[in-house]
C-alpha cells in the first residue's frame, strides 16, 4: 500500500471522526433542550392547575347571611368552575358540627369566644383574622306600635320581647348590654340564632327583639330599628379562619381574601357592619 493511499484513508478517518462527534454534539444539544422542555411543562401545569375549582364549603354565623350570600356570588363569577356552598346558623351549633367532624373550609363566627371552641380543638389553620364587628338593635314591629325607646322599655311586662339564647353571640352580647344597664328581661323565648329571633316579630308573634343591627337593615320594612346606647358596650368581633381538614384549602383561602379585601369589606360596611 502507497503513502498517499495510507494518508487518504487517515483523512476519511479523521473526517469521519469528526463528524460523528458534530453529530453527538447535536444529540445532546437536542436531549438538552428537550430536558429543558420537560423541566419547563410541570411549570406550565403548575400554573395550569393554580386556577381555583371546585365546591368551597363556608360555615357562617347567620347574621351574615345576606353579606355572604352577595360575596359568594361574587366569588364564582370571579373564580369560573368554582361553587359557595353555605351553612348559616348560631355560631356555637356550627363549631360544634366543625369539631365533631362536619366537612367545611371555612368558619366565620360572630365571636371569638365561639370561634374559640374551634381552635382550642386545633381545627383551625393559623390565627383567626377579626374582619368585622356588630352592634345590637332593637327590632320592633313596623311603625313602632308600642313606642319602644329603650332598651328599659323592653322590660314593660306587657310586651312579649325576643331574645337569642345566651349561648349564642348575639344572645351573650344583649345580656351584656343588660348587665351594663342593669336590667333584668324575662323573654317569651330564647331563640337558638339572631334570625330566629327576628323572625319571631317579622311574623308578630313577639313585639320586639335584641338583634344585630345587621339584621334589622336586611329586613327592611318588616321591622322597625331602635339604637340604644348600651349596645356599644356589646359589640362583636367577627373572625374568619381557614379549618385544618378543609376539602379545597386553595379556594377556600381565596375567598377569606375575598372577605378581607376591600371590595369585599365595603359589601359587609353596606349592610351595617363596623369595619374591625
Amino acid at each position: 500500500m502507497t503513502r498517499s493511499v495510507r494518508r487518504t484513508r487517515r483523512t476519511l478517518q479523521a473526517t469521519g471522526a469528526g463528524a460523528a462527534a458534530l453529530l453527538a454534539l447535536a444529540a445532546c444539544s437536542s436531549s438538552g433542550s428537550d430536558s429543558d422542555s420537560a423541566a419547563a411543562a410541570p411549570n406550565s401545569s403548575a400554573s395550569a392547575s393554580a386556577k381555583l375549582s371546585g365546591a368551597v364549603t363556608v360555615f357562617a354565623a347567620a347574621s351574615l347571611q345576606e353579606s355572604f350570600t352577595s360575596l359568594g356570588k361574587q366569588f364564582e363569577k370571579e373564580h369560573p368552575g368554582t361553587k359557595v356552598t353555605f351553612s348559616f346558623g348560631g355560631s356555637d351549633s356550627l363549631a360544634a358540627s366543625i369539631t365533631g367532624g362536619a366537612p367545611a373550609d371555612v368558619f366565620a363566627a360572630a365571636s371569638p369566644k365561639t370561634m374559640a371552641l374551634v381552635t382550642d380543638q386545633k381545627d383551625a389553620v393559623g390565627t383567626p383574622a377579626t374582619f368585622v364587628r356588630n352592634q345590637l338593635e332593637i327590632a320592633t314591629l313596623p311603625g313602632n306600635p308600642d313606642n319602644v325607646s329603650s332598651l328599659k322599655d323592653l322590660t314593660k311586662s306587657e310586651l312579649k320581647v325576643v331574645l337569642c339564647d345566651k349561648t349564642v353571640p348575639c344572645g351573650a352580647a344583649a345580656q351584656k348590654a343588660l348587665d351594663a344597664a342593669k336590667l333584668k328581661l324575662t323573654p317569651v323565648s330564647y331563640e337558638q340564632d339572631v334570625k330566629s329571633a327576628l323572625t319571631k316579630v317579622e311574623l308578630r308573634e313577639a313585639d320586639a327583639a335584641v338583634v344585630y343591627r345587621t339584621d334589622v337593615k336586611a329586613a327592611g320594612d318588616k321591622v322597625e330599628g331602635v339604637e340604644f346606647p348600651e349596645s356599644a358596650q356589646a359589640v362583636n368581633n367577627y373572625p374568619i379562619a381557614l379549618l385544618k381538614n378543609a376539602p379545597n384549602a386553595a379556594a377556600a383561602k381565596a375567598f377569606i381574601e375575598l372577605v378581607k379585601s376591600t371590595e369585599g369589606q365595603k359589601t359587609l360596611t353596606e349592610a351595617g357592619f363596623l369595619k374591625p
